[in-house]
């Protein structure tokens, strides 16, 4: 509906309105520049704002029952003009034109004091970020997240690196609202969505966006399905991916075959073997780290493709690693320079970044023939040695002063980057026929990622119990995600940011035995379980380190084996229907304050999640939502209420509907022994 009287306007649709008014407009603009200081990924913004020019006055141009435009504009003579309009239950907003040199936007959205507010692409700390102002930019999660927290000030004093709750590898213009609305800015530029006033929502865009678009649903979910489809869908995983673990193993072909025949005859059930380090490795002061040119190792792994089809004989696949950036000893980097395929700095020399502890070239995906080039390298190196998927890492360290190719400025193109890295693998195993068959998963992404990629991780934990960094976070990264319409997600089992060796023992951190006994459990009711050694594995525990750790790990295998047939078409709806994998119990129940509830969570409707996400516990606190739920592992019956649940190893508090239809296969994986 739009209503426009002389000195008013307001736009309605479901739930959702827009007003304006001389005392509340919709759109301010201004002016500013912002300074970004880039140290490993991680990002300090400066922000200066010449002025903020709120657009009180309008003037009708045109006008039908379902579109107008709208010419806004301020005593000083800004001008921006729009187009409105409204299709069903979706209202689009298209800037049609505004004055030069504007580089500022802001929208106002009304908004009402129970309302709750979720999404913003990956968040690890907050699930309902309602009185939070989200910034969004591409960068590290950070080593911590939490000023409180002493590891996180010592990643901030060695390397700038501790992050903040904010910090995120997946951020996106995008939200969700508990009065079933979502929102989506197209815009890759800086951002921030602050949802910290009373009476109305504040969109702050650093340029003028295309397109805002807004739509409603007639339910939670619903409005997370719309929003979901919208983005874009991905294609289903192979089938092959739900018959067991992605194992994580590295260090040449003598040790991870004896390591794989070991746990295949303890039970484990091994569907990949992911070697991170098929391109080889080298030694820094920050662990074992990957030496970065695509071309496999023939001294660590001699003769690849005929140790692949051995193991594809065995039923297990083979995944590799590539990234964004060239090592400078390496013979892909000299072809890339040769051919002026690398960004450069603004005085025409090639950008090397350093990442962790050493210097390498970026590819410049704004150039045609770079993206051909390594589409090639893909093509080649990598499907066709017969790898069937692949960690398609990093895609935050675009230097917003770097020089590329097609002329966009880098700060503008910064949060795309990770965009087309997807879209760049997508392509890749496209044009090899490989659609169906190969997986690769990414931890770097922003809006429109989610139809490119396969696959999601969360990124590197810290491998601990921290609630922003550790295995907790990872299951509120799963639910936001969920909540900004991306549904493929998993972790590192375990996690990955190991602080074992050059570093104060007051923050040294290691993987310990229940550390990754719990992990495990909580990666058993996700789409996929994929391990990590983590950068220091030696200090590690891992999955073989003991005869009960490799035990457990082969019977929650065995466990997600099972679940197979649920998993399976909790995907395909997903990829076909856009509906949720794992969700907040508010997408199908009425919960008072999600906030409290983040730790739980349905794994398709069907099944709740309560994993174990402190040491020591051997019970925990239950919610169980309204509806008659079985103890997966006892049978014992539950209805609505708060439960104290026995959770030994091996045995988290999982519950399934009474009256599902897929009774029978989770009995079946509550009879795994």
């Amino acid at each position: 509906m739009i209503e426009i009287s002389e000195n008013s306007l307001r736009l309605r649709i479901g739930n959702f309105e827009l007003a304006h008014s001389e005392d509340f407009p919709i759109f301010a603009v201004g002016r500013g520049e912002n300074t970004y200081e880039m140290s490993h990924g991680n990002f300090n913004i400066s922000k200066y704002y010449n002025e903020k020019i709120p657009l009180r006055k309008f003037k009708v141009l045109s006008k039908n029952e379902n579109q107008c435009e709208i010419l806004f504009f301020s005593p000083s003579g800004e001008e921006l003009k729009s187009k409105f309009s409204l299709i069903a239950d979706k209202l689009t907003i298209e800037i049609l034109s505004a004055s030069k040199n504007l580089n500022r936007f802001w929208i106002y959205i009304p908004t009402y004091e129970s309302e709750e507010i979720y999404g913003c692409g990956e968040q690890y700390s907050y699930l309902n970020l309602r009185g939070k102002r989200v910034p969004l930019w591409v960068s590290e999660q950070g080593v911590g997240r939490n000023k409180r927290d002493i590891i996180t000030h010592f990643a901030n004093f060695k390397d700038d690196a501790g992050g903040d709750w904010y910090t995120t590898y997946f951020p996106q213009p995008t939200f969700v609202s508990s009065r079933n609305y979502y929102s989506i800015v197209h815009s890759y530029a800086y951002s921030e969505f602050d949802f910290s006033h009373e009476d109305f929502h504040e969109l702050e865009i650093h340029e003028i966006p295309k397109k805002i678009e807004f739509g409603t649903g007639n339910s939670l979910i619903d409005t997370v399905v719309k929003l979901t489809k919208s983005i874009g869908l991905p294609n289903p995983l192979p089938d092959w991916v739900y018959d067991g673990v992605i194992l994580g193993l590295q260090g040449g072909r003598d040790v991870v075959m004896p390591k794989i025949m070991r746990a295949l005859e303890k039970g484990l059930k091994i569907t990949g073997l992911w070697i991170q380090d098929w391109e080889g490795k080298r030694i820094t002061t920050f662990g074992k780290q990957l030496m970065w040119n695509w071309v496999y190792d023939e001294n660590m792994y001699p003769n690849l493709p005929e140790m692949i089809d051995q193991l594809r004989d065995m039923g297990i696949r083979t995944l590799g690693y590539i990234n964004t950036f060239l090592a400078l000893e390496g013979s892909l980097y000299q072809e890339a320079s040769k051919k002026g395929y690398l960004v450069r700095k603004p005085n025409g020399e090639e950008y090397h970044v350093v990442v962790t502890t050493f210097p390498a070239a970026l590819v410049d995906f704004t150039n045609p023939e770079a993206r051909e080039w390594i589409k090639k390298v893909i093509k080649s190196n990598m499907i066709g040695i017969g790898l069937s998927g692949w960690m398609a890492d990093f895609g935050e360290y675009l230097p917003t002063d770097a020089v590329l190719y097609d002329g966009t400025p880098a700060e503008l193109y910064h949060n795309r980057y990770p965009v087309d890295w997807a879209k760049i693998n997508a392509e890749a195993v496209e044009e090899a026929g490989k659609m169906g068959e190969v997986v690769f998963f990414m931890r770097a992404g922003n809006l429109h990622s989610a139809r490119y990629s396969t696959l999601f991780w969360h990124g590197d934990q810290l491998v601990n119990w921290s609630k922003d960094d550790g295995l907790p976070s990872v299951i509120v990264a799963a639910l936001s995600m969920t909540m900004s319409g991306i549904g493929l997600t998993h972790s590192d089992i375990g996690g990955y940011t190991t602080l074992a060796k050059n570093v104060p023992d007051i923050v040294v951190t290691k993987r310990t035995k229940e550390l990754f006994m719990r992990w495990a459990e909580q990666s058993t009711f996700t789409p996929v379980m994929r391990t990590h050694e983590g950068n220091w594995p030696d200090e590690n525990w891992q999955f073989d380190s003991d005869e009960e750790t490799l035990k457990h790990f082969a019977r929650m295998s065995m466990v997600h084996y099972a679940l197979k047939p649920y998993i399976k078409q909790l995907v395909e709806k997903y990829a076909y229907e856009g509906k949720p994998i794992i969700m907040p119990l508010n997408l199908r129940y009425r919960i008072e304050n999600t906030e409290e509830l983040k730790y739980q969570y349905l794994f398709g409707e069907d099944l709740l999640v309560a994993p174990v996400i402190e040491s020591g516990q051997d019970t925990k606190k239950v919610f169980i939502p309204d509806d008659e739920w079985v103890h997966l592992w006892s049978g014992k019956r539950y209805t609505g209420g708060t439960y104290e649940i026995e959770a030994p190893i091996g045995y988290p508090p999982v519950f399934y509907l009474a009256d599902s239809e897929w009774k029978d296969v989770f009995e079946k994986a509550g009879d795994m022994k």
